[in-house]
C-alpha cells in the first residue's frame, strides 16, 4: 500500500475534479415505457443542458431520439417536467426553445403540432380513441398571472388546442381510464401549494373529447394527492397523506380505501410534473417505492390481501418508477453509485443498469460514505441529516486538526436530501472538508407533520436546525466549529444567507441563486410560488413585518461573514437583483464578498463550464478566507474587502 501523505484538510489532491463532476453529471428526467422499449430524458452539462430523449430498445441498444437544436423541456410551472410522452414508437415531446409541442415518427423529423406562441404545455396522457394528447397548459398571452388549464392537442395538428377543463388555478396529471371513458386530474388554488392541499377530479369522456359530470373524489386545503392512476381494470389509485404520511389509496364505490399503512412517504413535493412512485405488474399486483429518513425502498403490494412486501435492492434513492411486465425500471443510486437508469425484475431479482450518470470510475478509496444523523433542535424536537466524513486514500491530516465543515441546506424547502452518491459532495470530502447535508423541518420523508414545522417559521426553524447540527457534530469532535461554513441554493441559498445574518456562528458562505429579500421574491416571482410564502412566512401585505424582519438584505449589519454569490442573469425565479442588492450592502460594509454572474443560465445552473467554474471558485474562496493551500490551479476569484 503507498505510504499516505499528511496535509492540512482542504488542501488535498483529489481526481474528482470540478470539471469533471461537471461534464459528467448528467441529470436524469422523466421515464417513458412503450411496450417493451424504454425512454428518458438526459439533461447534458455538456451539451448546455440540452434535455435529450434517451431509447433503450428491445436489442438493448441506446440511442438520442431527438437531435440538436431540440430539447424536450417544459416551463409549465417554470419547472416543467413531464415534456414528452411515447405512443407506439411515435414520440411527442414539448420543445424548450419555443415551448411548442412536436411529434417526431421513425423518419427522426420532428413535426410541430401546435402555433401557440405564448402557450406552454406539459405532462401529457395519449388518448388513443380520439388521436390526441390530453395536457396541461399554460398561458401567458395576458397581463397579470398565466392561466392554467387541462387542454388537448390533434395528434395531426389540424387544429387549435382546446380547453378541456378551466377555472382554477393549477392542474396536473391528466389520467384517462384504460378504455378512455373517464378521466382523473389534480387541481388546487393560490395560496396553496400541491404538497399542501389539492383536489383529485373524475369526469366523464364523452365522443367528441369533452368532459361532463365532473365530481370530486377526495382532497382539500389540508390534503395532498399525488399520483392518480387507473389500475388495468380501471380502479382509481392514488397516493394522500390524510393519516400524516404519504400512504397509497384507492377510491371503491362507498369512499376511499387505504392500501397501504406506513409511517412512510409514498410521494415527493410536485414541484415538477411527471413524479411517480408506483405502477401496475397487473391487475392484482403494485410495485411500489416509498421514503423513510431519507432512504428509499422498493416493495410489491398485493392489491387483494393489501400485503407488502419489500424488495432487496442495492439502491438507496429511487425516483421515478414504471413498470413493463415483470420489470420495473427506476432511476436508483446508492452510496457507492450516482443516478442510474435501473431494470429490476421482480420474479428473479436481477438489476440490470442501463444507464449511468457518470462514466468516471473513482476508486472507493477517495469516496465519503454518509451517516445518517439525529440530533436535537430547538424546543428539544429532532432533526436529521447525513454526514460525510473526509476521505481520500492518498492522505493522513496533520496531527491535532479537525476538518472544516461545510453544511448544505437544500432547496425547496421542501426537498429532501438522499444518501446517493453525489460528485459534488464527495469533490469536497475528497480535499479534506467534512459535509453535513440537512433536511431540517419542513424536508420531505420525515411526514405531514415535520413538513409543516416550517409553515410561518422559514428562515427560523431551519436555521436553528442547521446550526444545532452543525454545533452537534462539532461537539462530537468531527469538525472544526471555527472552519463551518454553510452554502445553498434556491431556498437553501435564503436559509444560507439568513443563517449568517440572523446567528452568529457560521464563518463563510455560498449563496447560489438565492433569496435576500422575502418581500421581494413574494411580489417578484412567477405564479407557482408567487403564494407560498403565505404558508412560509405569512400574508404579504399583512405581515409585511415579518417579511423585512427575515429578510437579510435589511439586516445586512448583523451579517459579519465573508460570503460568496453565484447567479443565473436569466434566472426568472430568484432574479439577480436578489443577490446584487446583497452584494452591494456587504461591500459597503467592508465585509468580504464576492459575486459571479453567469450569461445565459436560470434557477439552477446547467452548463458544464459555469458548473465546473463555481465548484473552483467556491474552494479558491475558502482557501482565502481560512489560509489553507490549494493543490491545484484554480482561476482568482475578485473578493472585495479582503
Amino acid at each position: 500500500m503507498p505510504k499516505k501523505s499528511r496535509a492540512g484538510y482542504g488542501s488535498w489532491n483529489s481526481p474528482i475534479t470540478a470539471d469533471s463532476v461537471a461534464r459528467q453529471s448528467t441529470r436524469f428526467g422523466e421515464i417513458v415505457v412503450d411496450g417493451d422499449v424504454i425512454y428518458w430524458v438526459e439533461s447534458r452539462p455538456v451539451e448546455k443542458g440540452r434535455s435529450v430523449i434517451v431509447r433503450f430498445d428491445t436489442r438493448g441498444e441506446i440511442s438520442d431520439v431527438i437531435v440538436p437544436p431540440y430539447s424536450a423541456r417544459s416551463r409549465v410551472h417554470e419547472y416543467g417536467g413531464a415534456a414528452f410522452i411515447v405512443h407506439k414508437g411515435v414520440v411527442f415531446f414539448s420543445n424548450f426553445s419555443d415551448q411548442q409541442v412536436y411529434r417526431q415518427g421513425s423518419d427522426g423529423v420532428p413535426i410541430c403540432l401546435t402555433r401557440e406562441e405564448d402557450k406552454r404545455f406539459a405532462d401529457f396522457a395519449f388518448d388513443a380513441h380520439r388521436g390526441r394528447l390530453i395536457c396541461v397548459a399554460e398561458d401567458h398571452a395576458y397581463e397579470g398571472e398565466p392561466a392554467n388549464v387541462i387542454s388537448d392537442i390533434d395528434i395531426e395538428g389540424v387544429r387549435s388546442p382546446r380547453t378541456l377543463i378551466s377555472g382554477n388555478d393549477f392542474y396536473s396529471s391528466p389520467r384517462l381510464s384504460p378504455d378512455g371513458s373517464k378521466i382523473a386530474w389534480l387541481t388546487w388554488n393560490h395560496p396553496d401549494m400541491p404538497w399542501d392541499g389539492t383536489e383529485l377530479w373524475v369526469a366523464e369522456v364523452g365522443a367528441d373529447g369533452s368532459f361532463s359530470d365532473p365530481f370530486i373524489i377526495c382532497g382539500g386545503r389540508s390534503e395532498s394527492i399525488f399520483q392518480p392512476e387507473w389500475s388495468p381494470d380501471g380502479i382509481l389509485y392514488f397516493v394522500s397523506d390524510r393519516n400524516g404520511w404519504w400512504n397509497i389509496y384507492r377510491s371503491i364505490d362507498d369512499g376511499v380505501e387505504s392500501v397501504t399503512d406506513l409511517n412512510a412517504e409514498f410521494g415527493w413535493p410536485q414541484w415538477n410534473f411527471s413524479l411517480t412512485s408506483y405502477g401496475f405488474i397487473s391487475r392484482d399486483i403494485l410495485a411500489c417505492a416509498y421514503n423513510r429518513k431519507g432512504i428509499w425502498y422498493v416493495a410489491i403490494v398485493d392489491l387483494r390481501t393489501k400485503e407488502l412486501k419489500r424488495i432487496e435492492s442495492q439502491y438507496t434513492r429511487i425516483a421515478n418508477l414504471k413498470t413493463a411486465g415483470d420489470w420495473l425500471v427506476f432511476h436508483g443510486g446508492s452510496p457507492t453509485r450516482g443516478l442510474t437508469v435501473v431494470k429490476h425484475n421482480i420474479s428473479t431479482l436481477e438489476e440490470t443498469v442501463i444507464r449511468d450518470s457518470t462514466d468516471t470510475c473513482i476508486d472507493p478509496g477517495y469516496i465519503s460514505i454518509p451517516q445518517s444523523i439525529e440530533f436535537t433542535t430547538a424546543n428539544d424536537m429532532r432533526a436529521y441529516g447525513f454526514y460525510y466524513p473526509p476521505q481520500n486514500r492518498d492522505y493522513d491530516p496533520a496531527p491535532g486538526e479537525m476538518p472544516p465543515l461545510l453544511v448544505i441546506t437544500h432547496g425547496g424547502p421542501t426537498s429532501c436530501s438522499y444518501t446517493s452518491l453525489e460528485m459534488k459532495i464527495q469533490y469536497w470530502t475528497s480535499r479534506g472538508f467534512a459535509v453535513f447535508d440537512v433536511n431540517y423541518a419542513g424536508s420531505t420523508g420525515y411526514g405531514r407533520t415535520y413538513r409543516e414545522r416550517l409553515k410561518g417559521n422559514w428562515g427560523v426553524v431551519d436555521v436553528d436546525d442547521c446550526v444545532n447540527g452543525a454545533k452537534h457534530l462539532v461537539s462530537k469532535g468531527l469538525a472544526d466549529g471555527n472552519r463551518a461554513i454553510i452554502r445553498g441554493s434556491s431556498a437553501g441559498g435564503y436559509t444560507t444567507l439568513a443563517a449568517l445574518t440572523f446567528r452568529d456562528y457560521f464563518k463563510a458562505g455560498a449563496i447560489y441563486y438565492g433569496v435576500s429579500d422575502l418581500e421581494a421574491l413574494a411580489k417578484e416571482t412567477h405564479k407557482f410560488e408567487s403564494r407560498y410564502l403565505d404558508s412560509l412566512v405569512g400574508l404579504y401585505p399583512d405581515t409585511k413585518h415579518i417579511y423585512r424582519e427575515r429578510s437579510p438584505l435589511y439586516h445586512s449589519e448583523r451579517l459579519s461573514a465573508p460570503v460568496i454569490f453565484f447567479q443565473g442573469l436569466e434566472d426568472e425565479v430568484v432574479p439577480p437583483a436578489q443577490a446584487e442588492k446583497m452584494v452591494d450592502a456587504l461591500r459597503c460594509k467592508g465585509v468580504q464578498v464576492a459575486y459571479i454572474m453567469f450569461e445565459g443560465e436560470q434557477h439552477g445552473f446547467r452548463n458544464a463550464d459555469n458548473i465546473s467554474r463555481a465548484l473552483e471558485a467556491e474552494l479558491y474562496f475558502y482557501s482565502r478566507i481560512f489560509g489553507f493551500e490549494l493543490s491545484e490551479d484554480i482561476e482568482p476569484v475578485k473578493i472585495e474587502n479582503m
